[in-house]
C-alpha cells in the first residue's frame, strides 16, 4: 500500500482523529514513566495535588501551608483522580500526575484532525493531528504534570468545532448539538484548567473571523441558552466554594498577584522582547518545521478559503499577543499550534515551488543539527561514558529527522518527507525522554537525594525515620514532593535541631558552615550518609547537598 493509499484508508470517519490521538500516545508516554519530577512547576503541581489528597480540601489550593492561588483547580481535580486511580498520594509516582497531560496531548492532536477535516478533507485533517502530536513541544508537555497539555487539548476542542460550527454555516449543514457541546465543553475546561488563557484565543478567533466576514450568523447558532449554562454549571460551583473559603482571597491573588504582572513585566525573570515565540518556533515545531515556510506562504496565498481564513483567524491574533505579552515561556503559544499544522498540512495538496522547498528544508536541517548539538553539549557538561550510547542514539535520530525530512523534501516528496521527518523525530523525542535525559545525574539532584535517604532507611514513608526531614539551603519544590508535605524547608538551625529530634537532615554547602556551628553548639554528633553534587538548572546554580543521620542512640545501660 502506498503512502496515499494508507492515509486515505486510515482517516476516514473516526478514524482519523483516533490515529492522530495514538501518534500523540505514542510521542508522550515514555516520557511519563522515564523522566524524574521536574522543577519548578511540575513539582508545584503534583505537590499540590498531593495535598489535596491527603487533606481532602479541593477547593483551596496550598504547596505546604502557603496558599497557591495562581491556576484554577481544573488541573488539580484530575490528577487527584488519576493518583487516586493508579496509585497513592503517599507513594509519590509523578507518573500518575502525568496522565491527564498526555490525555490532553491526545485529545489536542484528535481535535485537530477532526477540526481539519471538514475545510480540507480527512488525509489532510489526519496529516494536520499527526504533526501536531510529534511537535517536540505538545510531546514534551505530554509528560509535564501541570496545565499546559490539557489547555492545549480543551482549547483545540473548543476551535475546531467553532470551526465545525462555522464550515455548516457557509455550506448549508448546520452542526449538530454534539459539536455545539464539545465547544462549550471545550471552553468551560479550559477556563477551569487555566483561566482566561482558552478564553482569549478562542474569542479572538471568533471576534477576527466576525471583522474579516463583516457578519456571523454562525454565532447565533452556538447555543447561548444552554451553552452559558453549562458554563456556569462547569466553573460556578467552585468559583463560588473557593472565593467563600479565601473571602475573595484567591481572585486578588491571582489577579493582582500572578496575571497583572505578566502583563506589566518580565515576571519571575521570564521577560523577553517580541519576536521570542516566532524564533523558537521552528524548534518547537520540529520535526514539521520543514513546512513552517510552506504553510506561510500557502496561508496568505489562499486566505479567502473558509479553512485557511479561520487557521489564520486562530494563528496570528492569539500568536500576537502572545507576543507582545512582556512574560514569555516557550509554551505559551501552543493552544494556537493546532491552525500552523493545519496550514502545514493543507500546503502538502500544492506543488511546493522551489524558495519554500529550500527554505523548509534549510530549517529541517538547521534544526535537527541544532539539536544533535544540544544533544552533545548535555553529554560533555553532565554525562559520563555510560552515557554515551544513549547520546550517541538520541542526537543521531534527531539529526536525521531534519536531514532526512530535508533530503525528501528537495526531491519533491513532500509528503513523505513530512512522514519519515516526524517518525524519526518522535523516535528521537522518544531517546532523549527515556534513555538519555534520566542518565544525566547532575540534574536530578532531588531524586538522587530521595534515593539516598532511602538507601539510609531515613525516607519518612518507609516507616522507620520520624518525619520532616528538615532542609537547609535548597528549597527546590521536587525535593518536598520526593520527600512529603511535611519537609521542613529551614535554616542551619533547623536542620540541627532535627538532628536533635533524632530526624535527618540535609545541608547545601552554601550553610554548611552555620549549620558546623549549629551542631557544635548543640554537642551533636550527626552522620554523614551521603553527598549529592550538581546543577539546580532552576536557577544555574551549581549545589552540594549533605545528607546527615542523627548520631546513633547509645544502648540502655542494663540493669
Amino acid at each position: 500500500m502506498t503512502l496515499d493509499g494508507f492515509i486515505e484508508r486510515w482517516s476516514r470517519g473516526w478514524r482519523g482523529p483516533a490515529l492522530a490521538a495514538l501518534i500523540a500516545f505514542l510521542a508522550g508516554l515514555p516520557g511519563v514513566f522515564a523522566v524524574p519530577p521536574l522543577d519548578r512547576d511540575e513539582s508545584r503541581f503534583a505537590q499540590a495535588t498531593a495535598q489535596m489528597l491527603e487533606t481532602g480540601d479541593f477547593v483551596v489550593i496550598r504547596f505546604q501551608d502557603e496558599p497557591r492561588f495562581k491556576k484554577p483547580v481544573g488541573i488539580y481535580w484530575m490528577q487527584a483522580g488519576s493518583v487516586a486511580l493508579l496509585s497513592q498520594s503517599e507513594a509519590r509516582d509523578i507518573w500518575a500526575y502525568r496522565i491527564p497531560s498526555l490525555l490532553g496531548a491526545m485529545l489536542a492532536a484528535a481535535a485537530c484532525a477532526w477540526g481539519a477535516a471538514v475545510f480540507f478533507g480527512g488525509p489532510t485533517g489526519l496529516l494536520a493531528g499527526g504533526l501536531f502530536a510529534s511537535t517536540l513541544l505538545l510531546s514534551s508537555e505530554a509528560f509535564i504534570a501541570k496545565t499546559d497539555a490539557v489547555l492545549a487539548g480543551t482549547t483545540t476542542l473548543a476551535l475546531a468545532a467553532l470551526g465545525r460550527i462555522y464550515a455548516g454555516s457557509l455550506n448549508g449543514a448546520p452542526a449538530g448539538r454534539l459539536t455545539r457541546l464539545l465547544f462549550w465543553l471545550g471552553l468551560s475546561v479550559a477556563v477551569l484548567v487555566k483561566g482566561p488563557v482558552g478564553l482569549m484565543v478562542v474569542a479572538l478567533t471568533a471576534a477576527t473571523l466576525w471583522i474579516w466576514d463583516r457578519k456571523a450568523p454562525w454565532l447565533k447558532r452556538l447555543g447561548w441558552s444552554w451553552g452559558l449554562i453549562l458554563f456556569a454549571a462547569v466553573i460556578g460551583p467552585w468559583a463560588w466554594a473557593v472565593t467563600v473559603a479565601t473571602d475573595g482571597g484567591f481572585w486578588s491573588a491571582a489577579v493582582v498577584g500572578d496575571l497583572a504582572p505578566k502583563l506589566a513585566g518580565g515576571q519571575e525573570s521570564h521577560g523577553a522582547p517580541p519576536g521570542y515565540h516566532t524564533l523558537a518556533t521552528p524548534l518547537l515545531f520540529f520535526p514539521a518545521a520543514l513546512l513552517l515556510p510552506a504553510a506561510l506562504v500557502f496561508g496568505w496565498r489562499n486566505r479567502a478559503e473558509p479553512g485557511v481564513r479561520f487557521a489564520l483567524a486562530w494563528l496570528v491574533p492569539a500568536f500576537l499577543v502572545f507576543e507582545l505579552t512582556p512574560t514569555k515561556l516557550v509554551h505559551y503559544t501552543l493552544p494556537t499550534y493546532g491552525a500552523l499544522a493545519w496550514l502545514a498540512a493543507a500546503a502538502l495538496r500544492e506543488t511546493l515551488g522551489g524558495r519554500v522547498r529550500w527554505a523548509g528544508a534549510g530549517l529541517s536541517a538547521l534544526v535537527g543539527l541544532l539539536l544533535a548539538v544540544g544533544v552533545g553539549y548535555l553529554m560533555a557538561e553532565y554525562g559520563d561514558a555510560s552515557d554515551l550510547p544513549a547520546a550517541l542514539v538520541t542526537g543521531a535520530l534527531l539529526a536525521a529527522a531534519g536531514l532526512a525530512g530535508a533530503y525528501l523534501l528537495m526531491r519533491g516528496q513532500a509528503a513523505t518527507a513530512l512522514v519519515t521527518a516526524c517518525g524519526l523525530g518522535i523516535l528521537g523525542h522518544t531517546a532523549l525522554a527515556a534513555a538519555f535525559a534520566p542518565r544525566l545525574e547532575p540534574l536530578w539532584i532531588s531524586q538522587r537525594t530521595e534515593h539516598a535517604l532511602a538507601a539510609a532507611r531515613l525516607l519518612p514513608r518507609q516507616g522507620i525515620a520520624p518525619a520532616p526531614v528538615a532542609v537547609a539551603g535548597y528549597a527546590e519544590p521536587s525535593l518536598v514532593f520526593a520527600l512529603g508535605t511535611p519537609t521542613d524547608l529551614g535554616g542551619p538551625d533547623q536542620a540541627a535541631e532535627a538532628l536533635a529530634d533524632n530526624r535527618p537532615a540535609v545541608v547545601e554547602s552554601r550553610e554548611q558552615k552555620a549549620f558546623d556551628a549549629a551542631i557544635k553548639a548543640r554537642g551533636l554528633k550527626p552522620r554523614q550518609i551521603g553527598e549529592v553534587s550538581g546543577l539546580d538548572y532552576s536557577n544555574g546554580d551549581e549545589t552540594t547537598l549533605r545528607i546527615y543521620a542523627p548520631p546513633p542512640t547509645p544502648p540502655e545501660a542494663a540493669p
